[in-house]
């Protein structure tokens, strides 16, 4: 444990940090979800509704600096094409 007010400050700070960025997180990967699901089901249109809501969720983990814009990027672009090859 730490003795210094200051760290003392930071231990509090990052519990805080990590329960808000643990959500942040989850959140995204449960739209990422929902868009693979509808992808397996094959309804298409679903498909396309969930993507535009992942697609949004990714831009804000990316903007608060959750994850990497290229892991955003890549997400996209998969799910998207998984989209487009559906019949």
């Amino acid at each position: 444990m730490p003795n210094i007010k200051s760290a003392k400050k930071r231990v509090r700070q990052a519990a805080k940090n990590r329960l808000r960025n643990k959500h942040q997180i989850s959140t995204m990967r449960t739209y990422v979800k929902n868009v693979v699901k509808a992808i397996q089901a094959g309804d298409r249109e679903l498909a396309q509704s969930a993507y535009a809501k992942a697609v949004s969720v990714l831009d804000a983990t990316v903007s608060k600096g959750m994850i990497h814009k290229n892991k955003a990027a890549r997400h996209k672009t998969r799910l998207n094409k998984a989209i487009r090859v559906m019949k």
